[in-house]
């Protein structure tokens, strides 16, 4: 074929044909942000077939997300004019899957199996602890599940888990657990989401005709997104390679950021050893980005040892260079930006192609609220709004039980969050009495726990929280409504309940509640703040129209917008210092990256913004700006200060960072650090009498025959209102609500 009739080639640049045309041995293609990555993968991919070096069934295209895999498999048929079906291409899961269907009886499990998905891991585990007379309190069932996770992403099998890891969990039996847990699945024939690469990896090595048949039917291997990898995924590639090594690896070790989740960047920094005669293309011209922009992000980013080197470069202008924006505090931050968004919009600059990226999710508040205020359509991108998270949600429902107990939906959404006990048959119950005596479930509750209609352990359960929600009722008009919401959730157990939570996503809502405490610390009072809640709450977007968008660096991986404001960079917030407390060099070098990802996003503008103290816990914090602000190279950034404010207010404390890049200090006085735990006291004599709205006679008598769903037939002994005392044929006397019997 001549190459006058491969006009698909046209488009490429010259490194990008180059990397297209490599089709034989390894090939690492180093791909900058911006550079094209996408198209140099499925017009390769196009290359194969249409050069004859393979067919559709020869080739393997490995992504890490389903729209990646269906965004190629589009355009590669768009390339080729036709359907590209049976072609393998998708996740790494989902290619594992297939595979393992079709060999399922080599590790135990027949074709049909179940893929467990988070939760039932977790009951399952449960189950098995329960077996080992292990305390799941002490040693929680999710806390294993995530070592398992960790274990199966290294390619850990119960044998080979590091006798030091395995004593970590319940005091050394996790390995053992582990292998029960394993033999657990093969009787139920089923696997998690870890088993499926691990159980591959394991067909591969241990049977290698198995293995053979895959190398000689995909001849040409190729992988997205290669730097984000980890140990399973990289074992299962390199079986599969075989010894005609063709495999295609695009990346970059620039914008690996997902080592919490097991990602290995080292997986990417040695592919010439893996492979020596591997060929190394990098794409370093962008087509995103103006010059100052990427000039920025280049200097930044060769700050890292551990990388193998490029510069991004654009034909563009240079066009503006980075804002780097000093504000006083937080809430300045916001109305910069609030007022740069509505500038931008009177200059006909779509909301959509506008966004402001945040290390944590709970930074995204103050935007938030700014943006209500103004009345600017906005979204976040990578999960819900501040005051809709879970977390929010949960702690916010206990402030309004206490504020007001008769309101029903918060106090369902947290009697049994952290778990006490308090089951579905025991709210139904609540219910039941609620709807017949025209009364609120706290009312109902208060009611029910003075009988014997409820299981002993869900009415202790419900009496404690009653005592508790008794106490800080009492506290609400006392202290103030900081402390007090410090003390529920240290009191209720919610905040432990999180802690002990070893989810990836745990250490987010643990700082989206402190981030709730700070935005209480706006108010005067309770009532003050769940009345702006509820305002807040009520907010609507229409579908279909503009909006500004807020997300976290991480969420933004991928995407690109017209203007980019980075907030927050300070030191312990960005760089963040638990990442650099739980991995040093190499954590400091990820928050690098991640950095870059983020000035990497803009198109035309970037502003870079720090703030000189932000409010904390209640009182003032002086904030480092972020060493990565000096790392920017001055030839490309436009420093400029919108501090309005030259003295430091009353009540402003100062207590500076641990070291020289430590956490922010809490404020004296303030229990942040959620260590104080519940008493065990019980407090005599602080129950407010919250009853039934209106005083109840029964219509049964004594020596009445009545019936009982649970406890069957019985005679009234004694009346007392509502209150019944009767005598069961099976299980003796018991004291009933006369809403749950009927006469016999």
């Amino acid at each position: 074929m001549t190459m006058e009739k491969l006009n698909y080639l046209d488009p490429l640049n010259d490194v990008q044909r180059q990397a297209v045309e490599a089709t034989d041995g390894p090939v690492l293609v180093l791909a900058g942000a911006g550079t094209g990555k996408t198209r140099v993968l499925t017009t390769r991919i196009a290359h194969l077939l249409v050069t004859g070096k393979t067919t559709l069934g020869g080739i393997m295209a490995v992504t890490f997300t389903n729209k990646a895999a269906f965004e190629m498999q589009g355009r590669i048929a768009a390339l080729l004019g036709r359907p590209v079906a049976g072609m393998a291409i998708g996740t790494f899961h989902s290619i594992s899957a297939r595979l393992l269907r079709s060999h399922a009886e080599l590790v135990g499990l027949k074709p049909d199996f179940t893929i467990l998905d988070d939760d039932d891991q977790v009951r399952l585990l449960k189950q098995l602890l329960k077996v080992e007379n292990i305390d799941d309190k002490r040693w929680p069932a999710r806390v294993l599940a995530g070592w398992i996770d960790r274990w199966k992403n290294r390619a850990l099998t119960p044998d080979s888990v590091p006798p030091g890891e395995a004593s970590s969990f319940a005091e050394g039996r996790g390995a053992k657990i582990y292998r029960d847990y394993q033999a657990r699945l093969k009787i139920l024939n089923a696997c998690d989401f870890g088993d499926l690469l691990l159980h591959i990896v394991t067909i591969f090595q241990k049977h290698p005709e198995v293995l053979a048949h895959y190398q000689q039917r995909y001849q040409y291997l190729l992988v997205d997104e290669y730097q984000d990898t980890n140990v399973a995924q990289y074992l299962w590639l390199r079986l599969l390679t075989g010894k005609g090594h063709n495999i295609c690896c695009v990346g970059d070790d620039d914008q690996s950021i997902y080592s919490w989740r097991g990602a290995e960047v080292e997986n990417i920094l040695r592919f010439e050893k893996d492979y020596p005669e591997a060929k190394i293309i990098r794409l370093e011209q962008n087509y995103r980005s103006t010059g100052h922009i990427l000039a920025a992000a280049a200097g930044l980013i060769s700050v890292n040892k551990g990388r193998m080197g490029k510069t991004l470069w654009t034909a563009e202008e240079d066009g503006e260079k980075v804002s780097v924006r000093n504000f006083w505090d937080g809430r300045d931050e916001a109305r910069f930006v609030g007022n740069e968004v509505e500038n931008l919009q009177n200059q006909k600059l779509s909301l959509n192609e506008m966004a402001v990226l945040v290390r944590a999710g709970s930074q995204t508040r103050a935007f938030e609220e700014r943006f209500i205020t103004l009345g600017i359509p906005y979204q976040v991108i990578g999960g819900p709004r501040f005051y809709e998270r879970m977390e929010v949600r949960d702690a916010i429902a206990y402030l309004r039980v206490i504020a007001q107990p008769h309101d029903d939906p918060a106090f369902e959404r947290i009697i049994n969050v952290p778990k006490r006990g308090i089951g579905v048959a025991t709210v139904q119950t609540l219910h039941k009495y609620a709807r017949a005596q025209g009364i609120s479930l706290f009312s109902a509750a208060m009611a029910v726990t003075e009988v014997d209609e409820l299981r002993p352990q869900a009415r202790t359960a419900i009496t404690r929280l009653l005592e508790d929600f008794s106490r800080w009722g009492q506290e609400k008009d006392t202290r103030p409504h900081i402390e007090l919401v410090e003390m529920v959730l240290e009191e209720s157990g919610y905040i432990a309940m999180w802690q002990n939570n070893k989810n990836a996503d745990a250490p987010g809502r643990l700082e989206n509640l402190k981030e709730l405490v700070r935005a209480m610390g706006e108010f005067e009072t309770l009532a003050e703040f769940l009345e702006h809640i509820s305002l807040v709450m009520t907010t609507e977007q229409l579908k279909g129209e503009e909006k500004f968008t807020i997300m976290t660096l991480h969420s933004a991986k991928g995407l690109e917008y017209d203007t980019v404001f980075l907030a927050g960079w300070e030191e312990g917030v960005f760089p963040n210092s638990l990442a650099l407390d739980e991995s040093g060099l190499a954590g400091l070098e990820e928050e690098r990256r991640l950095a870059y990802v983020g000035l990497t996003r803009a198109k035309r503008k970037a502003h870079v913004m720090f703030a000189s103290q932000r409010l904390i816990y209640g009182q003032w914090q002086t904030l480092i700006p972020s060493r990565f602000i000096d790392e920017l190279p001055k030839k490309n950034i436009n420093v400029s200060s919108n501090i309005h404010v030259i003295t430091t207010p009353k009540a402003a404390t100062h207590h500076g960072f641990g070291g020289s890049y430590g956490q922010v200090e809490p404020a004296a006085g303030l229990r942040t650090n959620w260590q104080t735990r519940r008493s065990n006291k019980v407090i005599e004599g602080t129950a407010r009498h919250i009853r039934p709205a209106r005083p109840v006679i029964s219509d049964y008598a004594i020596g009445e025959r009545v019936f009982h769903d649970k406890f069957g037939y019985g005679v009234v002994e004694d009346v007392e209102g509502n209150k019944l005392s009767v005598k069961f044929e099976s299980s003796g006397v018991k004291k009933i609500l006369d809403d749950f019997v009927n006469k016999s």
